[in-house]
């Protein structure tokens, strides 16, 4: 079991991400998400957490798997990765200044862009993934140092969440 959930909420060709204030991924965007609590699955973790952070209650959450990170060769933690889609009609101005950061829509050409230095560095290798594919994927980050040095994705069997 991973400690960790995170949630990707798109609007369109538009995703809702978190400029992070604090360790991990300090200054760059990334999704929503956090640690689970005792006795709570990877989706209630996550519902939760992305009402904590942005105020929004999801009516439905799609599990995609899971992504996991190395550092320097040790096996370093790992989350459960959702993504859900609010319609078109829901208006959530941003940016917007909570807790963790600051929360702002992205357009999912800007985060995928080459030459973006200003997201999680693993986040170009699965989300577009999780947006286009309907199966479930492990995928497994490697780092050395802060660097990373590549992701390996493989297809996975549902599991629990």
């Amino acid at each position: 079991m991973f400690e960790y959930t995170i949630c990707f909420i798109m609007q369109q060709d538009k995703v809702l991400l978190l400029n992070r204030e604090k360790p991990s991924w300090m200054g760059r965007w990334n999704g929503v998400g956090g640690s689970l609590e005792y006795g709570e699955t990877p989706k209630e973790c996550v519902i939760r957490e992305v009402m904590e952070e942005t105020g929004i209650k999801l009516e439905e959450v799609k599990f995609k798997g899971v992504v996991t990170w190395t550092i320097d060769d040790k096996p370093s933690g790992g989350m459960y990765a959702f993504v859900s889609e609010i319609k078109e009609s829901f208006k959530y101005v941003t940016p917007r200044k909570v807790d963790e950061g600051i929360l702002d829509w992205k357009r999912v050409d800007w985060i995928l862009h080459p030459k973006n230095t200003g997201v999680a560095d693993n986040l170009p290798y699965f989300l577009p993934i999780m947006l286009k594919d309907k199966g479930l994927y492990e995928h497994r980050c490697y780092f050395k140092g802060n660097s990373i040095k590549k992701v390996e994705t493989k297809p996975m069997e549902s599991i629990v969440t």
